[in-house]
C-alpha cells in the first residue's frame, strides 16, 4: 500500500428488522454520512477512507432503508473527521433528508460569529469535540465559545472516556451555559465498570440535569449481544431517562478492533435493558425532539 493510501472502511450489512421496531417519531441520534471518492474533499489526516461505494444520493438511499427497517423517521447526522472541518457532506445530507433531520459539525477554536451564524443556518444543532483523540476543537476553545453557542441555541457533543476524563471536567460541565452530550455511554476505556468514579460522575451529571448521554456504539466496547454493557446502560437510564438519547453509530466507521455490528442487534440491546414503553418513547422520541428542535 502506498504511503498516501488509507485503508478503506467496510460497507455496513443490509439492515435487518429488530425484535421491536422504534416507535413513531423516533430519532436515530448518531449516524455519519459519506460519499463516493472525489465527491467531497477528504481530510489529509484521516485514519481511513470511506468504503468504496455510491455517491451521496446512493448513501442516502441506504440510510433511508436503515431508518425504515428499524422504525426511525428522524435523525441526527454527525460529521465525520474523515472530512475534517469541511462540513459540506454533512450539511448537504441534512438538507436532502429534510425537516426531520439535523446535523452536528466541526468548528475550530476561535470560530467567528459569522461562522457560527452560518453553522446555525445550515441546520446544525451542535459542534463536536473529541476529548479522546484531540482534533480541531479543544475543551478550552469550546468553553470560550459556549456563550456564543448558547445565544444560537447550539450545544456541544463530546467524545470522552468517562472513567478517565469526567472527574476533571465535571465542574466545567456543570457551569457551562450550553448542554453537553456525551457520546457512546461515556465510552469507558478501562473496563465496563459502572462503579468507577468517572462513570458515577457521568451519572451524577445526568441526574442533576447538567449533561446528556447517547446510548450508542456498544459494539466498540463489547461483542454482540452487548450484554456486558447492560449494567452501564441501566445505570445511565436510572440516573435520568430524560437526558438519554439512542444512536446506531451507522455506518460504523473506523472500527479498529471492533466487529462490524448489525444495527438491529444494537436496538435489541437497548430494548432488553429499557423494557418500559413510556421510557423507550421518552428516550427515542421526546428527548431528541426537545434537544434537536423537531
Amino acid at each position: 500500500m502506498a504511503e498516501t493510501e488509507k485503508p478503506a472502511a467496510g460497507m455496513p450489512p443490509d439492515p435487518r428488522a429488530p425484535e421491536t421496531k422504534a416507535p413513531a417519531g423516533a430519532c436515530d441520534a448518531h449516524v455519519h454520512l459519506v460519499a463516493a471518492a472525489g465527491e467531497y474533499p477528504l481530510w489529509d489526516g484521516r485514519a481511513e477512507d470511506p468504503a468504496p461505494g455510491p455517491d451521496l444520493d446512493g448513501w442516502l438511499a441506504i440510510y433511508r432503508n436503515h431508518l425504515e427497517t428499524l422504525g426511525f423517521s428522524r435523525g441526527l447526522i454527525v460529521h465525520s473527521i474523515l472530512y475534517g472541518t469541511d462540513n459540506s457532506v454533512t450539511v448537504e445530507a441534512v438538507r436532502r433528508m429534510g425537516a426531520d433531520f439535523r446535523g452536528v459539525g466541526l468548528l475550530r477554536d476561535g470560530a467567528t460569529e459569522a461562522q457560527m451564524d452560518t453553522f446555525t443556518d445550515q441546520n446544525m444543532v451542535a459542534l463536536r469535540l473529541n476529548y479522546v483523540h484531540g482534533g480541531v476543537l479543544t475543551w478550552a476553545g469550546a468553553k470560550a465559545m459556549a456563550p456564543a453557542l448558547a445565544d444560537r441555541g447550539l450545544h456541544i457533543q463530546m467524545l470522552a472516556h468517562a472513567d478517565r476524563h469526567l472527574e476533571e471536567i465535571a465542574e466545567d460541565v456543570r457551569h457551562l451555559p450550553v448542554d453537553v452530550v456525551f457520546d457512546h455511554i461515556g465510552w469507558p476505556a478501562d473496563g465496563m465498570i459502572p462503579e468507577s468514579d468517572g462513570f458515577r460522575t457521568l451519572c451524577n451529571l445526568l441526574a442533576d440535569g447538567k449533561a446528556w448521554v447517547k446510548l450508542s456504539a456498544l459494539y466498540r466496547m463489547c461483542p454482540a449481544p452487548y450484554d456486558r454493557a447492560d449494567a452501564l446502560v441501566a445505570a445511565l437510564v436510572a440516573a435520568n431517562p430524560e437526558r438519554c438519547l439512542w444512536g446506531s453509530d451507522w455506518p460504523h466507521l473506523m472500527l479498529a478492533d471492533a466487529e462490524m455490528p448489525v444495527a438491529a442487534e444494537l436496538l435489541n440491546a437497548f430494548h432488553r435493558v429499557v423494557s418500559d414503553r413510556a421510557t423507550r418513547e421518552r428516550i427515542l422520541v421526546q428527548n431528541p425532539a426537545n434537544l434537536f428542535g423537531f
